[in-house]
């Protein structure tokens, strides 16, 4: 075969895997990777690269954007026109291969950027995940455990997953802020090296990088003085073999008027993102720089971030918007924290070894509460498999054995510092420490129970080794947002009531030695916060408005309006007037002093804090969490909720805590008499004629405290036939059968009105463009999956977790944005997309039919979930929000006989599969015309063992068979 035939055959099999080509700039380091050589086009009589590729057409098809980029293509002739059929077919350019091992290697990591728990009766942070944390760094929290994916053994070339061409941006990117670091040029060979360090992940194109003339200059530097000196490399293959000095990578010269930070404005940045180390949006950082250090952030840095290269990490989590970007401090800069441990309860003792206790790594976990001795000084058990239902199968171990040899192991000679066990009653034994010896008893230390005894001597036994396998149970956590109040009476009288012998969920707030938690009692209809409960415990009543029926109140100020018609009012009150005259030095504060220490970098449900609303400084508690950089809070005296990003909070100002804290809500929620009050949505139209000061008069007070007003508009005469209440019940448009057809037939929109700058007709809905496709490795490889929804091995849900991390954002950014949004109402269609609010999310769905009675079927496209909503929850889905593709894919489990599933079998299904991560191998994939219409057939596999693999269709298979012989 001639040199040239070898080439082309090469170039073939380069162009022949990508199914969206390779640009022109890649092709030589794509044709090196595969030959260990460049094209040597200039042996053939070429001055270019292009112009021999021009000259082979059988080979290599061309085509230029309209940005002038050359994209390579694999031509297509009568003996490779099968081969182009396959790879028209295939979803993307990933070969990731099939692996008779396919078990993760999963590694606990410590911070997350997404949480959330996947817990649906104890769901506290209403994450859009729904079950995942995910970070920076590919971390995945699944239940009880936290798994590092970024070493999958899932796909070929050793393990390591390959970067395909979507990534190139990103390693350019990354490249550039590695070259921003160092300004002097690096050697090529040292690039890899440096990456890894830089950003904690392998370089899998360095070839490439001399090919990237966008990104970095090259130049050759002689290896002595006697060396050739040359200032550009030539890519042609020399003709005679010869040794090249190594090649230095340089970044581009910065402009002038694009001069590298100060050092003190980048300690000042390290600083905050040291504070914010879930990440921080770069546009947040003209406000905190000067609100935090009184200083300005220069704004060109945000034009061009690379100019951080060597300060922080940049991320692009929605790649088509290059001006939202997470700031991450780099990994050098962050010091490695080992795994926090409890503090023992015990004192040090010699002779004897007992493994510490380990903090469970779920972020909500069931706790016993046993003692509280402060707010930061809270001793419980953590309840679980290996906690407390281990402590039980040891202590029924120790009664039978002390039952049995007890009297011959009494100690008649305790030592302070010294472990027995104890014989505290006939039908318990205990592990304790002796803390204080008598002529006749002892006290000691229940160490897995957290208390202490007073017993006799005769009660005091040796402690086998034996029963020193499990950690003691007795530990202490800390209860967030009630550090100031740690001994305040009220507050341990409240606690002591709501908490002590009881067992609550605990979610980890901060991983200290002595852990950050807030409890939840989960055994209500409703959750409560307990921290949140005891932190309302010190609010001074006195300072509340006393409310009477048939009273009337001047000067009454409606605060909010909520889309049921129940309204928030602000009543004169002691507490109104001592809540102005705190807020007015709150705001001289913030006006005077720099805020350093005020930034809110662990937030928490429940929490009172600072947010503002139009432009001044309010009290807000956090009520929701999505993630870690978007949240929902209440303004507590307003009852205005509003979503807003981490970084607009700030702490009270110490001095003005307590005071604050004792002053009750000042918004008092009421509903309009003599309209319907139960709790349906009301029309927009309705909602706007109570946004006004007004005077209110109570006519009844029911014993729910809910207060029934009338409502009255001026300063007249309260004639209740002209109260704001008759005229709204009036109006035409609580006809239902009027008022929902406008919104069930094909017309215009009700609101906004035509020639509103917000207003979207059924053509501009229509208009707006399908995300693209996701892409799926081909038939036979496998793909990292999350299972969202398992109804049965016929029809279940996956979700590509290689991208999930955008969709949080996309969520976060959705919640942001229509939270915001003035309710308006749409033209709703069957089959179209649009974005719903759903359990204080926003979502994409598919509107699958319109019912008569306000309510509406939707699917959620990412989740796969069926809902029911109410119309009013509906919102125009727009371009930007567009751009990700759809990523719910419905699927049914290979390997078993499909047909009708019984119960039983589909709940074994579901428990070994749902909200779980996973390994799919892909086994058919069946398209569709839209892109929720694809379902694909898959093998399930968990390998989340060490050293075994479990494949869910043999699992199912088995229990059939089981069924069957037992039918």
């Amino acid at each position: 075969m001639s040199d040239v035939e070898l080439v082309k055959k090469m170039l073939r099999a380069v162009l022949q895997s990508s199914k969206h080509g390779v640009a022109m700039s890649l092709l030589q380091g794509d044709y090196r990777a595969l030959t260990a050589e460049v094209i040597p086009y200039r042996q053939f009589g070429h001055a270019n690269l292009e112009s021999f590729l021009r000259s082979i057409p059988g080979v290599v098809r061309l085509e230029r954007s309209s940005a002038g980029e050359v994209t390579c293509f694999a031509g297509v002739c009568e003996e490779t026109a099968h081969i182009a059929q396959l790879v028209a077919r295939q979803k993307n350019v990933k070969k990731t291969g099939c692996s008779k091992l396919l078990n993760f290697q999963m590694r606990a990591k410590s911070s997350s950027l997404f949480s959330h728990n996947g817990n649906t009766r104890t769901d506290k942070r209403k994450a859009p995940v729904k079950g995942i944390l995910f970070d920076k760094f590919n971390v995945i929290c699944m239940g009880d455990s936290i798994f590092d994916i970024g070493n999958s053994r899932l796909c070929a070339q050793e393990g390591q997953k390959p970067v395909n061409h979507a990534d190139v941006e990103v390693v350019q990117g990354r490249i550039k802020q590695l070259l921003q670091k160092y300004c002097s040029g690096v050697w090529l060979s040292k690039i890899p090296q440096l990456y890894r360090d830089m950003f904690q992940e392998e370089l899998h194109m360095h070839k490439e990088v001399e090919t990237w003339t966008h990104v970095c200059t090259k130049s050759l530097t002689p290896l002595s003085p006697t060396s050739p000196n040359s200032t550009k490399l030539d890519f042609t293959l020399p003709e005679t073999p010869k040794a090249h000095p190594p090649l230095l990578i340089t970044p581009p010269s910065t402009p002038p008027s694009h001069q590298p930070l100060t050092p003190e404005i980048k300690q000042k940045l390290r600083q905050l993102l040291n504070k914010y180390s879930h990440g921080l949006w770069a546009h947040a950082l003209p406000q905190l720089f000067q609100e935090a250090f009184g200083c300005v952030f220069p704004q060109y840095v945000l034009e061009d971030l690379s100019l951080l290269a060597d300060t922080c990490m940049v991320e692009y989590p929605m790649q088509d918007n290059r001006k939202r970007a997470i700031l991450y401090a780099l990994p050098c800069q962050v010091q490695a924290q080992p795994r926090p441990r409890p503090q023992p309860l015990v004192m040090p003792c010699t002779g004897n070894h007992v493994p510490p206790l380990i903090i469970p790594t779920t972020e909500f976990l069931s706790v016993l509460v046993m003692e509280v001795r402060s707010t930061d000084n809270i001793v419980l058990r953590f309840v679980g498999e290996v906690y407390s239902k281990a402590l039980e199968v040891l202590e029924e171990a120790m009664l039978q054995f002390y039952s049995t040899v007890g009297a011959g192991l009494c100690l008649l000679s305790p030592k302070i510092g010294q472990l027995v066990a104890v014989a505290v009653e006939e039908d318990a034994v205990l592990r304790a420490q002796v803390h204080q010896v008598t002529e006749d008893n002892v006290k000691v230390y229940c160490a897995d129970h957290g208390f202490f005894e007073v017993v006799s001597r005769k009660k005091i036994l040796q402690l086998r080794d034996q029963f020193l396998t499990i950690p003691f149970q007795a530990t202490t956590c800390q209860l967030a947002g009630l550090e100031p109040f740690s001994t305040d009476a009220v507050v341990l009288k409240s606690l002591d009531s709501l908490a002590v012998g009881c067992t609550l969920l605990a979610e980890i707030v901060e991983l200290e030695d002595t852990p950050l938690i807030v409890l939840y009692d989960t055994s209500q209809n409703e959750d409560v916060n307990v921290n949140a409960v005891c932190l309302k415990a010190l609010q001074d009543k006195s300072m509340e408005n006393p409310l009477q029926v048939n009273s009337v109140y001047t000067n009454v100020c409606v605060t909010n309006v909520c889309s049921d018609g129940s309204i928030y009012c602000q009543l004169p009150s002691r507490g109104q007037a001592k809540l102005k005259d705190i807020m007015d030095k709150i705001e001289a504060h913030f006006i005077s002093q720099l805020t350093w220490e005020l930034l809110v970098s662990k937030p928490f449900c429940g929490k009172v804090c600072l947010a503002k609303h139009k432009g001044k400084w309010a009290r807000a508690e956090i009520i929701n969490l999505h993630g870690s950089q978007v949240l929902d809070i209440l303004f507590l005296d307003l009852g205005l909720a509003a979503s807003l990003e981490v970084s607009e909070l700030r702490e009270i100002p110490p001095i003005y805590l307590k005071e604050l804290i004792t002053i009750p809500p000042q918004a008092i929620k009421c509903i309009l008499e003599e309209l319907n009050a139960d709790g349906s949505v009301w029309p927009p139209e309705a909602v706007l004629w109570l946004r006004e000061t007004v005077l209110s008069k109570i006519v009844k007070l029911d014993e729910t405290r809910t207060v029934h007003v009338y409502l009255f508009s001026g300063n007249g005469a309260q004639d209740l036939q002209s109260s704001v209440n008759h005229q709204l019940a009036s109006c035409p448009f609580w006809q239902r059968d009027v008022y929902f057809s406008k919104i069930a037939r094909v017309s215009e929109p009700i609101l906004p009105e035509a020639g509103d700058s917000s207003y979207t007709s059924p053509a501009q809905l229509n208009a707006l463009t399908l995300p693209p496709p996701l892409d799926l490795p081909l038939v036979g490889q496998n793909v990292d999956v999350f299972v969202s929804v398992a109804c049965h091995p016929g029809h279940f849900v996956l979700q590509p977790w290689q991208d999930l991390y955008k969709l949080v954002v996309l969520m976060g950014e959705m919640i942001l944005f229509y939270n915001k949004q003035e309710v308006t109402q749409i033209n709703i269609q069957k089959n179209n997309v649009y974005a719903a609010k759903i359990d204080n999310n926003w979502h994409r769905v598919l509107v699958k039919g319109v019912l008569t009675n306000d309510l509406v079927s939707v699917y959620e496209l990412d989740y796969g979930k069926y809902e029911l909503i109410n119309y009013s929850q509906l919102q125009p889905l727009i371009d930007e929000f567009r751009q990700l593709p759809f990523q719910g894919i419905s699927a049914q489990l290979a390997g078993v006989k499909q047909g009708v599933w019984g119960e039983e079998a589909s709940m074994v299904f579901r428990n070994h599969v749902e909200k779980k991560p996973l390994v799919a191998q892909i086994e058919s994939v069946e398209e569709g015309e839209c892109p929720w219409e694809c379902k694909i057939s898959v093998y399930l596999v968990d390998t989340t063992q060490e050293d075994n693999d479990i494949w869910i269709h043999n699992i199912m298979v088995e229990f059939l068979d089981e069924i069957n012989r037992d039918a």
